[in-house]
């Protein structure tokens, strides 16, 4: 058996057989070395620039003539800094890092920005000083507003934002204005009564309306229609209007109104 085994390794067809299966791994590795370094870009060295402080408006004329690729990966609030300015860069510059990549890398950056979006914060019946102390602490900029109000004196019954209810958890730009409304009770405020005398339904109570938590009552016995009350007009106010007159607020002005043309006190 053994006489066999070397007889056959000593052979000739065992030799090329065997040079054959060697030829082959040869051609085999240097093949697969070829290729790879082929597809990897193999012993390819290029320098990461530095970004950092770059605007990315400027990145197209900076990497025209690069094989890299540059990616803006988000933003980061920095007032100090222009709109776009280069923070961070991945991976870091070979300057400092001694770093070398391949054609088609991708550099991801972060760039700075301006504005950071804050939550606003529920205010409603909150108090004032309490809502301002939220608002400052959010970094927000607020207006104040007053409205009677007997129920609420001194807590917000509204919170705007460009003219508009703005509800909570809303996210708008850090150091924005916030217009709060604050209910104030000012029952007993002197104020100047007006002449309402000859004015339309709706203009009178448009001026009561601007008065300080004042009611407003119509007498119109003609008032039919909607079409009635927008053709009457005030014949008489309760309380009666003279020169100077003072009515304090809270109360209530009562109008007589009428379709009939009204003669005027010669």
């Amino acid at each position: 058996m053994l006489s066999k085994i070397k007889s056959f390794v000593l052979s000739k067809r065992f030799a090329i057989n065997l040079g054959v299966l060697i030829l082959f791994y040869i051609l085999l590795f240097f093949g697969v070395k070829g290729c790879m370094k082929y597809k990897t870009n193999f012993g390819e060295k290029i320098e990461v620039p530095n970004l950092i402080g770059k605007n990315q408006n400027n990145l197209k004329n900076i990497m025209a003539d690069s094989p890299l690729i540059v990616e803006v990966l988000d933003s980061i609030y920095d007032p100090t800094k222009v709109v776009g300015t280069i923070l961070e860069q991945d991976p870091m510059p070979t300057s400092s890092s001694k770093i070398f990549v391949k054609e088609g890398r991708v550099i991801r950056v972060r760039v700075s920005k301006r504005t950071r979006l804050i939550e606003v914060p529920n205010l409603i019946n909150k108090s004032q000083r309490f809502a301002e102390g939220i608002l400052r602490n959010r970094s927000f900029k607020y207006k104040l507003e007053y409205q009677p109000s007997q129920e609420s004196n001194g807590a917000v019954i509204k919170q705007l934002y460009k003219g508009k209810p703005i509800a909570e958890g809303t996210k708008i730009p850090i150091g924005s204005t916030i217009l709060i409304v604050v209910g104030r009770n000012e029952v007993g405020i002197p104020v100047e009564l007006p002449n309402l005398q000859g004015m339309s339904i709706v203009e009178a109570k448009g001026r009561v309306n601007a008065m300080l938590n004042m009611d407003f009552l119509v007498v119109c016995p003609d008032c039919v229609t909607s079409a009635d009350s927008s053709m009457a007009r005030v014949q008489s106010q309760s309380p009666e209007f003279s020169e100077g007159a003072i009515i304090s607020s809270g109360g209530s002005i009562t109008i007589y109104a009428t379709k009939s043309p009204i003669e005027n006190d010669n």
